[in-house]
């Protein structure tokens, strides 16, 4: 059974379903990194649609190591329709790992294709203050290491258009709310000795996630949903070290589950 399991977080691995720590000191703040999942959904509108065009997303980040705003580089940029992402259907625009500290500001960058449908026609969107330097939205967050949060921007079509005084243009202002979520949490350890590279396997009901451990030994399974695990430990069959199982382990959402320094046994 439990060979079944290990081939299911091999296949997870050369799939790429699994999460590689960046930490290459996992104590100090200025190597650590966070997850940001940026997710855009909506509030109905009264329009058949509201297309939106976005171009990209920055953050503004204060960490140890430094501050200023970053451009998120893995965010799927295109044209949604936000009448689309009603009655709790969102969509992810992009995820990526950034250094932990102090989230004040997220800005949405949206290009000129912005239009709306309505009965009788298509209408372009002009959207002056937004494409010349982005919407910038308050967020005041403090990012905890290998922790994973989920920002939703959260579009209300029907504030968001407006009629430009007596005329038949339509504008753009939009209007949103930020919601921060977060609803995994995550387990580290630091694996001995550090001249092995392991995979490590997080495994609770026939399900695993898997990484492995950076050069110091150091891994994070991020993402997991708060159940009860057993963390399998893989030191491969040429490193003369003795396949472990760690003790069942408890995640909680938003903690880091911390194992410590973790020693493996030699094959006798």
């Amino acid at each position: 059974m439990f060979k079944e399991t290990k081939c299911l977080g091999l296949a997870l691995v050369f799939a790429g379903l699994f999460f590689v720590s960046c930490n290459k000191n996992m104590e100090n703040n200025i190597f650590s990194t966070s997850t940001l999942k940026i997710t855009l959904a909506d509030s109905p509108g009264d329009f058949k649609a509201v297309y939106v065009d976005i171009k990209g997303v920055m953050v503004y980040a204060v960490t140890e190591a430094d501050s200023g705003w970053i451009t998120l580089p893995e965010i799927q940029t295109g044209i949604y329709d936000l009448l689309q992402l009603t009655n709790n259907v969102d969509t992810l625009l992009g995820e990526n790992e950034i250094p932990s500290g102090y989230l004040s500001h997220i800005r949405l960058l949206l290009g000129p294709d912005n239009y709306l449908v309505t009965t009788k026609d298509t209408i372009h969107l002009e959207t002056p203050g937004a494409q010349q330097s982005g919407l910038k939205l308050h967020i005041d967050q403090f990012l905890e290491p290998d922790l994973i949060y989920n920002i939703v921007l959260d579009f209300d079509a029907a504030k968001s258009v407006i009629t430009a005084g007596n005329s038949d243009k339509y504008i753009l202002k939009p209007l949103l709310r930020t919601l921060i979520e977060q609803s995994t949490g995550s387990i580290k350890g630091m694996l001995q000795p550090d001249s092995v590279s392991y995979a490590v396997y997080a495994v609770s009901n026939g399900d695993s996630i898997s990484t492995f451990t950076d050069a110091s030994g150091a891994f994070v399974l991020k993402g997991l949903s708060p159940e009860i695990y057993s963390v399998y430990i893989d030191p491969g069959k040429n490193s003369g070290l003795n396949d472990t199982i760690l003790p069942p382990v408890g995640v909680d959402i938003g903690i880091v589950t911390n194992l410590g320094i973790i020693q493996l046994n030699a094959n006798r």
